[in-house]
């Protein structure tokens, strides 16, 4: 267990350390939160929806919890070509443990991602239906972020040159961000398309935490609580377990 405590340590460290990627990484989703939120707003109104920005909110904090648990597999291939990956797989270490703690540490920097762009909804004039609802939607970052944290482990373990990485990540990343309702909602959809972002994991970790964010009167779950942490849960330990089977296979 102390070897999982140190990477898990390992991945905390290196994010807390680099001030500037705090900062840059909140960038992005300050654009799709103030200028999509307050500037699509009184369209969405017009249209019998209600506030986009309060809409937007928990699309724009599964976002950043995606992106920053996802490139976390990133992580792999730098300490591939820097050597500390060959010097993790010869200690006398079961690999399982050092999968389960890189990925718990880019689970966990992934949802102070999450948390620190809800404080900046929260600031801007995002205001849930119930304040008590929040520690729920926080439970929901965490799936999202562990899901998302293992797809990144199975790529990083997979992948050889950074280049490669990267290129299949934007393959992957947006479609799995503009497919999950993060923008628009998921209701009153054509089959197709309707078919398609039931595919997608993260529009049930959006939908759940619109769920119990925002009031009924607003918004319209698309798939439903239960559902939602069902499919979560059960994709989660889906890819866990590939991820800790292709980081059984890598070779330093």
């Amino acid at each position: 267990m102390s070897a999982i405590y140190i990477l898990w340590l390992r991945e905390l460290k290196r994010y807390t350390r680099s001030r500037a990627q705090i900062v840059a990484s909140l960038g992005q989703p300050m654009l799709y939160l103030l200028v999509l939120g307050f500037g699509l707003n009184p369209v969405f109104k017009r249209a019998g929806y209600g506030s986009y920005f309060q809409f937007i909110a928990p699309g724009v904090i599964g976002m950043s919890v995606l992106f920053s648990s996802i490139f976390s597999g990133l992580g792999l291939l730098w300490d591939r070509q820097f050597g500390f990956l060959k010097e993790t797989l010869v200690a006398p270490v079961p690999r399982i443990q050092i999968m389960i703690g890189r990925t718990l540490g880019g689970c966990t920097v992934a949802v102070i991602q999450g948390l620190l762009v809800l404080t900046i909804c929260l600031i801007s004039g995002f205001r849930p239906a119930n304040w008590f609802a929040i520690p729920v939607a926080i439970g929901f970052m965490v799936l999202i972020a562990l899901l998302f944290a293992a797809l990144g482990v199975i790529f990083g373990s997979s992948l050889q040159d950074m280049q490669g990485f990267q290129l299949i990540m934007n393959f992957l990343v947006l479609p799995i961000y503009f497919l999950s309702g993060a923008m628009f909602p998921l209701t009153n959809q054509g089959k197709i398309l309707g078919f398609i972002t039931a595919l997608d994991p993260l529009s049930y970790g959006i939908d759940g935490m619109r769920s119990v964010l925002l009031s009924a009167a607003s918004f319209r779950p698309a798939f439903g609580i239960s559902i939602d942490l069902a499919v979560l849960i059960v994709v989660g330990t889906i890819l866990l377990i590939v991820g800790a089977w292709r980081f059984s296979k890598i070779e330093a």
